[in-house]
C-alpha cells in the first residue's frame, strides 16, 4: 500500500526533510496590507521577510490557510492518484481552521476520487484520515517525524493512524516569547485574551520572558524568567533532563524565529545537541516557519518533544 503525508507549513522541520520524505504541504499564506507572502518552509525567504519593512507591522497580518476547495483541489488532481491512503497532519485545531478545512474537504474526496483513479489505472480503494496533531510549531514536527519513520517503515495504516492519534496526546511543545507586547497585540487579533496589557507592560519593563507549554491543544504558561539568555538555558536544561529520562520518540525539534546561529550561541544548547547525540536522539533545527513567526513573533524559541506527562522543572 502506497501511504503518503500532508502536513501544513505551521509543522517545524527542516526545508529539505518535506523534500527528502516526499510529504506535501499545504501552504498557508500571510496578508500584510497590501502584501502577500505564501509560508512554503523556505527558510531564507523567512529571513528575509524578517528583515523586510513587512516584519514590523507583522501583529496586523492576517493568515489564510488551504480553502476546503483548494484541499480537494490538491488531492483529487494528485493524491488520490499517487497514493493509496493519505495522513493529513495538521497543526492544533484549537489554533487554526485547517482541521476542520481538511475534514470537510475529505467528505467530497472520498465521494469523487474513483473515476479519477480509475482513469489512472487504479482499482483499489483510496482511503484518507484527518489527524488532529493537538499541537504547533516544533512540537507538530515531533509527530511528523514519527509519521515518516512509520510509513517508510512499511506499517500498515491502522498501526499509523492508532499511533498517531495518541503520540498527539502526549506531544509538548514548550515556547519562549521574548517580545509580550507583540504576542499581545498577536493574541489580541486572534481574539485571545491570555496576555493582559499589564502583563505584557509589567514583563517588558522587567525583562521577563515568559515559557508557554502547549499539550492538548492547550497553551499556558509555565515559567517567568528574567533575561532571553537565562530562559533559553532553562529551557534547554528542562528538555535535556526529560531526554535522560526517556522520550516516547527518538526525536527532538526545536525552531527559532531568526538566524539558526543565534539560537546556537544560547546557552545550554550546545549542552542539550550533546546530551541528544549520547542518547541517539535526533535533534532536528529549522528556522521557524512563515506563520509561526506571524503569530508569536521574532525571536521565539520552541522545543517540542513526545514524552509522559510531566510537569516543568
Amino acid at each position: 500500500m502506497r501511504i503518503g503525508l500532508v502536513v501544513d507549513s505551521a509543522c517545524d522541520l527542516p526545508g529539505e526533510y518535506f523534500g527528502q520524505h516526499h510529504i506535501t504541504l499545504l501552504p498557508v499564506t500571510v496578508h500584510i496590507g497590501e502584501d502577500s507572502l505564501t509560508d512554503l518552509r523556505d527558510e531564507q525567504e523567512t529571513l528575509r521577510f524578517l528583515r523586510s519593512h513587512i516584519a514590523e507591522r507583522g501583529a496586523d497580518a492576517e493568515t489564510s490557510p488551504f480553502t476546503v476547495q483548494q484541499i480537494q483541489e490538491l488531492f483529487l488532481s494528485k493524491l488520490v492518484i499517487d497514493y493509496d491512503y493519505v495522513f493529513c497532519l495538521t497543526t492544533a485545531r484549537s489554533r487554526s481552521a485547517i482541521f476542520e478545512n481538511a475534514t470537510q474537504a475529505s467528505f467530497a474526496i472520498l465521494n469523487e476520487y474513483r473515476p479519477i483513479r480509475a482513469a489512472a489505472g487504479h482499482d483499489t480503494p483510496f482511503a484518507l484520515r484527518v489527524v488532529d496533531s493537538q499541537n504547533v510549531f516544533a512540537g507538530q514536527g515531533v509527530t511528523a517525524v514519527e509519521a515518516v519513520r512509520l510509513i517508510e517503515g512499511g506499517e500498515g495504516a491502522p498501526k499509523i493512524r492508532a499511533r498517531l492519534e495518541n503520540l498527539a496526546l502526549h506531544t509538548h511543545a514548550y515556547m519562549i516569547a521574548p517580545d509580550l507586547h507583540y504576542l499581545r497585540a498577536r493574541t489580541r487579533k486572534r481574539g485571545d485574551r491570555s496576555v493582559s496589557l499589564f502583563s505584557a507592560a509589567l514583563g517588558s519593563a522587567l525583562d521577563i520572558k515568559p515559557i508557554l507549554h502547549c499539550n492538548r491543544g492547550e497553551t499556558g504558561a509555565v515559567a517567568k524568567i528574567k533575561g532571553l539568555e537565562a530562559a533559553a538555558q532553562r529551557l534547554f536544561a528542562f528538555a535535556g533532563e526529560r531526554v535522560r529520562r526517556g522520550l516516547m520518540t527518538p526525536t527532538l525539534c526545536l525552531s527559532y524565529g531568526g538566524d539558526l546561529a543565534e539560537m546556537r550561541a544560547l546557552p545550554g544548547y550546545e549542552d542539550l545537541r550533546t546530551l541528544c547525540t549520547g542518547y541517539n536522539i535526533e535533534m532536528f533545527e529549522t528556522v521557524m516557519g512563515l506563520t509561526g513567526m506571524v503569530n508569536v513573533g521574532k525571536g521565539a524559541l520552541v522545543v517540542g518533544f513526545a514524552a509522559e506527562p510531566h510537569v516543568f522543572e
